[in-house]
C-alpha cells in the first residue's frame, strides 16, 4: 500500500535527522522524505495518508524483553494478543527470551514459533534460544542449529548457571561464532527471595535478594568475558552497583551491552505498599538511589537500551499472597510513554528517548549473528530506502493507564493508575510494519 505520513516532526536517532517532513512509504519501504514544499515522486498516488500534524515520526521501537507466552501459557498470553499489545505500543521488532513451554531448545520450536508469528502480520519477533537444554544449565544446545532457525543470540532467561565451567563453554563456544549471550546477572542462591534486600523488606518480613546477588555474577561474568572474548548482553541491570560495574567494564573495552527495564527506571521498593502483588517483579523494584542511579546511567549511555520487560500474568497467578505470587507485569504498550516521562523527568531529552528504543537496541540485534541478525539491518532507522517499521505518536498527550483497556492479555501492572496516580505522556496514532498500516488509532 503507498501511505503518505504528512507534517509530522521526523526524528530518527540512528541518523540525528530531526525536521518536519512527509514520509513517503511504497512497496514496504520508505519512498522519500520531503521537505516542505517538494514535489513528490514520479508517478506516486497514495492510497491512505495518515495527518501527522503536531505529532512525532520515528522509527519502529525494539523492544529487548517481551514474554509473549506460546507457546505453554496461552492461558497469560496469546501471540495474537501480544502482537497486537505490540503494535498498539508502536513495537514493531521483539525480542522474546527462550523459557516458553518447551524450552526453545530445538531449531523446530524456534521455526513455528517464528512461522506463527509472521501469519499474523504485526510486530517482528525475534527469538532468544535457550542457551542450555531445557535450560537446566549442564549440557550445552546446538547454537548453530538455533541460530540458522532464526535465534538472535543464546540466553538461560530467569534460570541462573549454577556450574561457572557450563558457563565459561557457552562463552567459548560462542566467541568462536559470533553469538551473542544474553544473561541477567543473578546468583542463584542469594537470588531466591521476592524483594529487594533493605528496611522495607525486613519490616515487611519479606525474604531479601542483596545487592551482592546482581554483583556476584557480574564479577563472574566480566572475569569470563575476559577469558573468552565473548560478546554478551546484559539484561534488566537493577542497582547502583551494578551501574558503577558495567561502567567500568565498557571502559575497560570488554564486548558489553546492557538495559534496564521501565519498572526499574520509574519505581522503588516503597511501590510495593502492603503487599501489592502488582510490584511483585523480577527483578525486584531496589531503593530509590538505585533507581536514581539507572535514570543517569541510561542518559549517559551506560545503559544502552531501555525494556518493557513484558510479562502477562493471569488473575489468579496475583491474587496470591506478595510471596506467592507470581512475578510480572504488562509493559509493551507503557514504553514509549515511560521512556519519554523519563526524558523529561531527568532532562535526557525526546532524541535520547527514542534513541533508547530504536537505534541502541536494533545495534544490539545486529550485532548477532545469522539470518536473523540480517532480518534486522533496517530496524531501529527511519531512511530512505529502508524497511518502513514505523511510529507515530503525539508526544502532548497525557492519559492514565487503565488496565481493563490494555491490549495485552495480561491486565497486571504497577503503573496503573489506582496504584500509582501517575499520568503518562504520549499515545501513539499509527504505526506501520513493513509499510503495512498494523495499527492505527
Amino acid at each position: 500500500m503507498n501511505i503518505l505520513i504528512q507534517n509530522g516532526r521526523v526524528m530518527d536517532p540512528a541518523s540525528g535527522f530531526d525536521q518536519i517532513a512527509d514520509v513517503v512509504v511504497a512497496d514496504g519501504h520508505v519512498l522519500a522524505i520531503l521537505q516542505p514544499g517538494e514535489a513528490m515522486p514520479a508517478g506516486f498516488r497514495p492510497k491512505q495518508t495518515v495527518d501527522a500534524t503536531g505529532c512525532i515520526v520515528a522509527p519502529g521501537l525494539v523492544d529487548l524483553q517481551v514474554r509473549l507466552r506460546e507457546p505453554g501459557h496461552e492461558h497469560e498470553g496469546m501471540l495474537d494478543s501480544e502482537l497486537t499489545a505490540a503494535v498498539a505500543g508502536g513495537v514493531t521488532s521483539l525480542v522474546c527470551p527462550p523459557d516458553t513451554d518447551p524450552v526453545l531448545d530445538e531449531p523446530g520450536l524456534v521455526e513455528m514459533l517464528k512461522f506463527r508469528a509472521e501469519r499474523l502480520h504485526r510486530a517482528r519477533v525475534f527469538p532468544l534460544g535457550a542457551l542450555t537444554r531445557g535450560l537446566k544449565g549442564e549440557v550445552l544446545t546446538e547454537m548453530a542449529e538455533l541460530t540458522e532457525a532464526g535465534c538472535i543470540g543464546f540466553s538461560q532467561a530467569e534460570v541462573p548457571l549454577e556450574n561457572t565451567q557450563v558457563l565459561q563453554r557457552a562463552l567459548q563456544y560462542a566467541a568462536t561464532y559470533g553469538y551473542t549471550v544474553w544473561l541477567r546477572p543473578q546468583e542463584l542462591h542469594l537470588g531466591k527471595g521476592v524483594a529487594a534486600s533493605g528496611p522495607l523488606a525486613t519490616r515487611l518480613g519479606l525474604s531479601g535478594v542483596p545487592v551482592a546477588a546482581e554483583t556476584i555474577a557480574l564479577h563472574t561474568i566480566f572475569a569470563l568475558m575476559r577469558s573468552t572474548k565473548a560478546r554478551v548482553h546484559l539484561c534488566r541491570i537493577s542497582s547502583a552497583e551494578g551501574v558503577e560495574l558495567v561502567r567500568a567494564a565498557k571502559q575497560e573495552g570488554l564486548a558489553v551491552t546492557a538495559d534496564v527495564s521501565i519498572n526499574s527506571l520509574h519505581l522503588s521498593d516503597h511501590d510495593m505498599g502492603y503487599f501489592d502483588s502488582r510490584a511483585r517483579l523480577t527483578p525486584p523494584l531496589r531503593q530509590q538511589r538505585d533507581r536514581d542511579a539507572l535514570r543517569a546511567a541510561l542518559a549517559d549511555g551506560t545503559l544502552d537500551a531501555l525494556v518493557s520487560d513484558h510479562t502477562p500474568v493471569d488473575a489468579d497467578a496475583k491474587a496470591l499472597p506478595f510471596a506467592e505470587a507470581e512475578p510480572g507485569g504488562t509493559g509493551l504498550e507503557l514504553l514509549l510513554s515511560l521512556a519519554l516521562k523519563w526524558a523529561d523527568d531527568s532532562g535526557a531529552g525526546l532524541m535520547r528517548a527514542l534513541d533508547v528504543l530504536t537505534a541502541q537496541p536494533a545495534h544490539i540485534l545486529r550485532a548477532g549473528a545469522g539470518k536473523a541478525a540480517a532480518k534486522a539491518s533496517d530496524a531501529g532507522q527511519l531512511h530512505v530506502g529502508g524497511v518502513a517499521d514505523l511510529v507515530v505518536f503525539d508526544p502532548e498527550v497525557q492519559w492514565h493507564v487503565v488496565p481493563e483497556a490494555l491490549r495485552s492479555q495480561g491486565k497486571h501492572t504497577p503503573f496503573a493508575f489506582d496504584m500509582t496516580g501517575m499520568a503518562l505522556p504520549g499515545r501513539v496514532k499509527a504505526t506501520l510494519v513493513a509499510g503495512r498500516l498494523a495499527f492505527q488509532a
